[in-house]
């Protein structure tokens, strides 16, 4: 039984290092994304559809300029 206690205190002790480490490296910005920023330019936006439901029909349709932007 006292095994049980020796491992619970042993890994609790290790996840609180792998804690501190991870609040650590946040803190000193690890996890900072600067190359994104710098690229996020050169790619195209998704093009996002309006679509409407008709209250009578319960029918999604799409707005016509959306249709006109993709031909």
């Amino acid at each position: 039984m006292s095994v049980i206690y020796l491992l619970l205190t042993i890994s609790i002790v290790v996840a609180l290092v792998f804690f501190a480490a991870f609040i650590i490296s946040v803190r000193s910005g690890q996890y900072d994304d600067s190359y994104t920023p710098s690229v996020r330019m050169l790619f195209e936006d998704e093009v996002v559809k309006n679509t409407t439901i008709d209250p009578n029909t319960k029918i999604k349709k799409s707005n016509q300029l959306n249709k006109k932007q993709n031909l």
